[in-house]
């Protein structure tokens, strides 16, 4: 029986044991932190297609119990010039549509069902190499254990060892020039209804607001940032860093500095890393998917959608062609179109948010014109893409 190495517990690869285990074949998680991730990121909104992926992992339904659908945003300028309407996602047959979730929530899902299904998870095990040969895969982690099986999927982020294994000279992924942050705030009114996410172009960060079915608020900020890695990232007190926040809206329309200022969670910062495009996204026994191959801005909305439509096509692609360079060539020119061109839509958007001077009255100016003109064709493309497990997938 085929057996599969899954190197990273994070989204991807809980979502590839499932669909591995789906097709029928045997899977095992290697996650290099040493306990679960419970707690980790904020929120993020799963489009209408990760929906859809979901649901043929039979988990729609579970993932909907924990978010709120956000189907539009309104974009606003710093000085609260409306900029136009948005949309993040397609109505599906049965009426659901993008949801904003914790991605705590959404991990706990999947690692729930993991559990449940039986396929086993290993928690501090950071891998270091493997010995690909035409008899299988062996990893070997940092506490000297080692694994063997057919197939090794690196899982393992943006910041993936995996890649580097398949091709040592591989692209590293890039700042995207902004740092992130988010929060929660409760018993504050504010100017939109539930549901509704409105973002803000300021002067010198951009933000992004919505209001749970609970009135509480879901917040966050993109403050541009020269800072390459998480250590050149400023560290701040909680107090300085409320300050700090609350002082980037001082000046512009909205209730930004004061849902900062009256947060009761607030999450530390995070530098965005993208990885526009990979060369090689497998080799031997070994392939990447999620952000290990193609990791998106968060402006996408999509890193988590992609994530969970890269281990449905993957899984599909090794059920009907085996383990083989056929099968991992298959899955890689089925996948790469869709998300680079996701990526470098993203990339577009993450340039927008750090706009000054004249650009950022250009931006004011054309978005407008842009929004209104663009039909729904790409927002199809995006958000309505569907998998169809009962397909075949021929060579």
């Amino acid at each position: 029986m085929k057996r599969i190495l899954i190197i990273g517990g994070g989204i991807a690869g809980p979502a590839a044991a499932l669909a591995f285990a789906k097709a029928g074949i045997e899977a095992e998680v290697f996650e290099r932190q040493p306990c679960p991730a419970d707690e980790t990121g904020v929120f993020f909104t799963l489009g209408s297609n990760g929906l859809d992926a979901l649901a043929t992992l039979d988990l729609q339904e579970a993932a909907l119990s924990h978010g709120f659908p956000t189907p539009a945003i309104e974009l606003r300028s710093g000085t609260g010039k409306s900029l136009g309407i948005s949309r993040i996602g397609t109505t599906r047959a049965d009426g659901t549509s993008s949801q904003t979730m914790r991605r705590a929530d959404l991990y706990s899902v999947l690692r729930d069902r993991v559990i449940t299904e039986g396929i086993p998870i290993s928690y501090g095990k950071e891998l270091v190499s493997v010995n690909d040969s035409l008899d299988g895969v062996k990893a070997t982690f940092s506490d000297g254990s080692s694994a063997e099986g057919d197939l090794l999927v690196g899982c393992d982020g943006v910041h993936s060892r995996t890649r580097t294994l398949i091709d040592p000279i591989s692209p590293p992924p890039v700042s995207a020039g902004l740092i992130n942050y988010g929060g929660f705030t409760s018993g504050m009114d504010v100017d939109t209804e539930p549901g509704t996410f409105r973002m803000i172009f300021g002067d010198r960060a951009f933000f992004g607001y919505a209001m749970s079915p609970d009135e509480t608020v879901w917040w966050f900020v993109n403050e541009p940032t020269t800072a390459t890695s998480a250590a050149s990232v400023p560290t701040r007190s909680d107090a300085e860093l409320r300050t700090h926040l609350a002082n980037l809206f001082r000046s512009d329309f909205g209730p930004a500095s004061d849902l900062i200022g009256a947060a009761q969670d607030l999450s530390r910062p995070t530098l965005t890393h993208l990885l526009p495009h990979l060369p090689r996204w497998q080799r031997g026994r070994l392939v990447v998917i999620g952000d290990a191959a193609h990791a998106p801005s968060p402006s996408s909305g999509q890193g988590a959608s992609l994530s969970i439509e890269d281990a449905l096509v993957l899984a599909q692609c090794v059920r009907d062609l085996g383990i083989s360079s056929v099968a991992l060539e298959k899955f890689e020119s089925i996948r790469r179109p869709r998300v680079e061109r996701i990526v470098k839509a993203a990339a577009r958007i993450n340039s927008n948010k750090a706009a000054t001077g004249t650009s950022r009255r250009i931006r004011d100016t054309v978005l407008p014109l842009i929004l209104k003109v663009s039909g729904t064709r790409g927002l199809e493309k995006t958000y309505g893409h569907h998998i169809d497990w009962l397909q075949t997938i021929t060579a």
